[in-house]
């Protein structure tokens, strides 16, 4: 037998359907045994941080919203099948409703390079802020007060705002998850 030549090619979904299309592609490949054409589904993800109820949350998010990543050879029925999935929009191609192109090797390694880096560096996060920025407090007893940063620390992932309170103003002590820039 002949080895089958698999390829990335990327599937449009409807926005937000991401999962349930996954859940579906690998309902439909086990069910009408496809595993040898299709090796993989996958929705590129990364973690996002929010502060709910005062406790720091993190939260999966599809970083490629609307796109799902299939490693499959297209051969037979296999874009058929994926076409005929529930929210699948059609595969992305060079010409709308042709062919589908599958993905250069580069951008493969580029995308799956960046989901394993979020993985790694999930607790990571850049400083998002400046000295002398404005920012909204978002979250504690002074939630909604406008400030200016003031000073950094990193270590701690703290921040000193600046904040008028009465019309004098206070130095507080906010982490990085309690304030936003303001826009």
């Amino acid at each position: 037998m002949t080895e089958i030549k698999q390829r990335w090619y990327v599937v449009r979904a409807v926005s937000g359907k991401e999962k349930k299309v996954k859940e579906f592609l690998d309902l439909e490949i086990s069910r009408m045994n496809l595993s040898d054409y299709v090796n993989q589904v996958l929705i590129p993800t990364e973690k996002v941080f929010q502060i709910r109820n005062g406790k720091k949350v993190s939260k999966e998010k599809a970083f490629l919203p609307g796109y799902v990543l299939i490693e499959c050879a297209l051969v037979g029925e296999v874009a058929h099948v994926i076409k005929g999935i529930p929210n699948v929009i059609g595969f992305l191609g060079a010409v709308k409703g042709g062919e589908p192109v599958p993905m250069r090797q580069a951008e493969v390694n580029k995308i799956l390079g960046k989901v394993d880096e979020l993985l790694e560096t999930e607790e990571e996060m850049k400083i998002p802020f400046v000295v002398g920025e404005s920012v909204k407090v978002i979250d504690g007893p002074f939630n909604n007060f406008s400030g200016v940063v003031d000073e950094i620390n990193e270590d701690k992932k703290k921040l000193k705002v600046m904040v008028k309170i009465f019309g004098r103003k206070n130095l507080l002590e906010l982490s990085y998850m309690q304030v936003e820039k303001e826009s």
